[in-house]
């Protein structure tokens, strides 16, 4: 998976925005943002044929991800649900198709859902969103092989460091962190405001240029804006020094014990 990718929440949700958003998917890949993500809950499905329509000629350069909801999420329904997301993407498989959040299905089901569309060909791997560590030692009691955990981290949520994060580690699992500017709402912050003006940078950029310095962990901004979409590209080059760390630590500390996992 690319280490920098796009997401699509609240696309497609305005019809005066449509042509911007497709553009700016489209400019994320020119720059090399190529993970799209994606949900068939987003704008109830309308999303998925947006990004259809964004990636329509170009599908072999996206990693493309996409989620079930927990109450479609038995093993047919699971199957089903991919098929309607297929359809509405307008493409032939999605490469990572992940449960968007725990719901009454049992994992046992979910899984053997994702190993059917594995075995025909509608997705290459599987993987899960929202699912705090208990969770995680439950879905690795059932089967191996999921690929990712998409969490919300960000320098404000940084409950996941304490727990999850070390086990997922451990495991392998790659972290793929969702609102990782907290929808804007850290970017007035003062400390995030000062490290920008020594690189030269923005507040978001410093805020993604965070969540990318641990390894095994990528990022999937949601940006409409064109000049965000470049922003958002150029922040993998920033290397924040020990002294914005330690800046960073002191004015969003990292967690002293477990905290439940949050979600927005």
């Amino acid at each position: 998976m690319p280490a920098l990718g796009l997401g699509t929440w609240y696309f497609a949700e305005r019809p005066a925005r449509r042509e911007q958003e497709i553009a700016a998917l489209r400019l994320g890949l020119d720059l090399g943002m190529t993970l799209v993500d994606t949900a068939e809950m987003y704008a109830d499905g309308a999303a998925e044929i947006l990004v259809g329509e964004a990636i329509a000629g170009r599908r072999d350069e996206v990693f493309l991800v996409d989620k079930v909801l927990p109450h479609h999420a038995t093993r047919a329904g699971t199957v089903t649900a991919c098929q309607a997301s297929l359809e509405r993407l307008g493409v032939d498989h999605i490469d990572l198709y992940l449960l968007h959040w725990r719901g009454r299905v049992p994992f046992e089901e979910t899984i053997a859902g994702f190993a059917d569309l594995i075995d025909a060909g509608l997705i290459r791997h599987w993987g899960v969103s929202n699912l705090d560590l208990e969770d995680m030692r439950e879905v690795a009691s059932v089967a191996d092989g999921c690929q990712t955990n998409q969490i919300l981290y960000n320098p404000s949520r940084r409950g996941p460091e304490h727990d999850l994060m070390p086990w997922l580690s451990q495991q392998g699992i790659p972290v793929m962190a969702y609102s990782p500017i907290e929808q804007g709402r850290i970017l007035n912050n003062r400390t995030l405001t000062a490290v920008a003006r020594r690189h030269n940078a923005t507040a978001a950029q410093i805020a993604l240029a965070w969540v990318l310095r641990v390894d095994g962990v990528n990022a999937i901004p949601r940006a409409a804006n064109p000049e965000h979409v470049r922003q958002n590209a150029a922040a993998a080059d920033i290397e924040l020094t020990p002294e914005d760390l330690a800046e960073i630590d002191r004015e969003f500390p990292p967690p002293t014990r477990p905290q439940p996992l949050e979600m927005l």
